[in-house]
């Protein structure tokens, strides 16, 4: 029997009862963070991670990514759920299989370097509640970033798994900066720094097949501990580049449940388990287990999210990645905000302008917070620049990376752009050269003595430590303070599927016929009309229950919020009393943005000068300082911190 014949034989044994491999890849889901971040903006529940939790941690992964990137944002922000909760409620049902974080070093969670006191005790408290491996990426690569969090994290006995933003600027690996010398010099100065794996991190799906042998190979060669290959399946060429990288030798590769996998997720594992089948490097999972899980996955929970993926393309790849090289979470915020601000036919000028801006700011990996900072940039200038002009509306996280806030860049920052973005920087005309953090003053007792009377629990302190404002407004829903809007709230399946009906109904244009018959015979004075779009269409829809009792307007907005709306959610907004602003003589200074108010630098009656920062504005999770524009008195104030408000918005008058 040959070799070919034995393999042929041994995979005709789809479960756990085949050999085992001599030397298997080992497998990280990232299903459960990864996955859903890419593919549905990190709208996934604890709820919905329940149901298929156990039979998860029978399949045999190396680890399951469940917590950090963007789900701690998203979940205090956008869910209601308590973030340090979602790691407690798993860890009772995944009890075998290592719990995986993503930290952005000393970015923590967030999109900014946090002081060395909060940075320490968020590791800490990280590894109380449950996390087992600490995957700790800089946007920069710059591993000074890596002094405080290490350290705590090698002090709570955990995995500290060093990783290597993996970008280009060439069509393929090389380049006067990244080329295979500049990763393998990362690999051994990681290595040196404690760290118990490697990972390569290829946020856009940047890497090729042949350069990821490449790459493997040399650092197989490099270090002695193992190399775990990340890359997103945006481009197409992940499940390809995966098969080179177990040819180079690679000891651990990420992958999702089908269901969470391709576009911009990642590689799936079903199909990776049957092309290693009966090979040295077969994973020994059951293929057939992964089927049922799936099945749940497919029926109870992924209905619930479909009205979040994006089904505007026919192509499940996006070849386009390869040449602004911007994450497709990224991408889709990018194209949020154009479309929220009525210039979506700008994205080809955006694209254009995206790579002048990197090369601008040190031809930075594009990744969390980069990724941010470019594109919100990139968005302003192709808005608002102007022949004579460019970055005329610089973010205030663009002025912080000049500053050198966020670390050092690959090569120097254009000196031009540098002296505008810090001319009268708060901290100071020139960058700093040493450890970013060590310019921060400490913030935890700061953030324990400003939410004391609220709570004291070091868990609650650091997510306002992490964000002040949505921070805040999540305690304060999550002790009663406040009752937590109707779009925190989740979805159930009863209502997606009624949901569906209705749509259904409405294009075969069955439901504006049958709600005017019945308005005709029961109209009462508690009738609700709602306007309905749907694919260009419009309906005007009234509703009320039968008996005389208007739906409640909570339940009217859960139902027709998704797929066809009253007013898109991103324009909703605490509206000033528009007479008392009409009343008021002066100059406005109107959003020039959708985005959510942080925080206004004055007060009614305050002098202001012109160019003077009145208020900050965040936009795509970047901050702009938008300043006065005229001289004057502030006349009214028409806002509050936390909330959103639409583009042209009257922020203030100035008389």
């Amino acid at each position: 029997m040959t070799d070919h014949d034995k393999v042929k034989k041994t995979a005709m044994k789809y479960g756990k009862d085949r050999p085992k491999a001599k030397n298997p890849v080992l497998i990280e889901d990232l299903t459960l963070r990864d996955g859903h971040q890419s593919l549905f903006a990190t709208r996934g529940r604890t709820e919905d991670m329940i149901p298929v939790a156990e039979m998860m941690d029978e399949v045999g992964f190396w680890a399951m990514e469940v917590w950090g990137g963007a789900t701690f944002d998203t979940m205090h922000r956008f869910l209601n759920e308590d973030p340090w909760e979602r790691i407690r409620t798993l860890k009772r049902y995944i009890k075998k299989t290592p719990f995986s974080m993503l930290l952005r070093g000393q970015n923590l969670v967030g999109y900014r370097n946090y002081a060395d006191d909060v940075a320490k005790v968020f590791v800490e408290r990280a590894a109380a509640n449950g996390m087992d491996i600490f995957r700790t990426f800089d946007a920069l690569n710059d591993y000074r970033n890596f002094e405080t969090v290490v350290p705590a994290i090698k002090s709570c006995g955990k995995h500290f798994q060093g990783c290597i933003c993996y970008s280009l600027t060439e069509p393929r690996m090389g380049g006067d900066v990244y080329k295979l010398e500049y990763y393998v010099k990362k690999a051994k100065e990681l290595e040196t720094m404690g760290a118990d794996s490697i990972c390569v991190k290829d946020m856009a799906g940047l890497i090729a097949p042949y350069d990821a042998y490449d790459l493997v190979k040399a650092l197989k060669e490099a270090v002695k501990i193992p190399i775990h290959l990340h890359s997103h399946f945006t481009s197409g060429m992940a499940s390809m580049t995966q098969l080179k990288a177990i040819e180079a030798g690679v000891d651990i590769l990420d992958t999702c449940m089908t269901p969470y996998a391709y576009r911009t997720s990642h590689p799936a594992v079903e199909p990776l388990v049957m092309t290693l089948l009966g090979t040295s490097r077969d994973t020994g999972f059951d293929i057939r287990q992964l089927a049922a899980i799936n099945e749940i996955f497919e029926k109870d929970i992924l209905p619930k999210y479909k009205h979040l993926l994006d089904d505007s393309k026919v192509s499940i790849i996006d070849i386009n990645v390869l040449l602004h090289q911007t994450p497709g979470g990224m991408l889709s915020n990018l194209v949020n905000q154009l479309r929220e601000m009525n210039a979506l036919d700008k994205i080809n000028n955006v694209y254009a302008e995206l790579p002048k801006v990197r090369k601008d700011l040190g031809q930075i990996p594009l990744v969390t917070p980069t990724s941010q900072i470019v594109g919100i940039q990139t968005v302003n200038n192709v808005l608002f620049d102007d022949d004579k002009e460019r970055y005329k509306m610089i973010t205030d996280q663009v002025k912080d990376l000049c500053y050198g806030l966020y670390g050092k860049t690959a090569v120097p920052i254009d000196s031009e752009l540098q002296k505008k973005a810090l001319k009268s920087y708060s901290r100071g005309e020139k960058p700093i050269t040493c450890r970013p953090a060590e310019v921060i003053e400490p913030e935890l007792e700061k953030a324990k003595e400003d939410i004391k009377d609220l709570t004291t629990d070091i868990d609650d302190v650091l997510i306002y430590a992490l964000y002040p404002v949505t921070g805040k407004r999540f305690l304060r829903w999550k002790y009663g303070k406040e009752e937590p809007p109707p779009e925190v709230k989740p979805r159930t399946l009863e209502q997606v599927t009624a949901e569906q009906g209705i749509i259904a109904k409405a294009k075969a244009g069955n439901l504006v016929e049958k709600i005017k018959k019945e308005t005709v015979s029961t109209k009462g004075d508690k009738l609700r009309t709602f306007k309905v779009y749907i694919n260009g269409g419009y309906f005007e829809v009234g509703i009320e229950e039968i008996g005389g009792t208007a739906l409640g307007e909570g339940y009217v907005q859960q139902v027709f919020s998704t797929s066809f709306v009253t007013e898109p959610t991103a324009q909703k907004a605490t509206k000033p009393d528009l007479a008392l602003s009409d009343a008021v003589a002066g100059v406005t200074l109107n959003a020039p943005m959708p985005g959510m108010i942080i925080s206004y630098s004055v007060n009614v009656g305050d002098e202001v000068k012109k160019g003077d920062t009145i208020v900050i504005l965040e936009a795509m999770k970047m901050e702009n300082a938008l300043p006065a524009t005229a001289d004057g008195v502030i006349k009214s104030i028409n806002f509050k911190s936390g909330d959103s408000v639409p583009k042209d918005a009257v922020l203030c008058v100035i008389g």
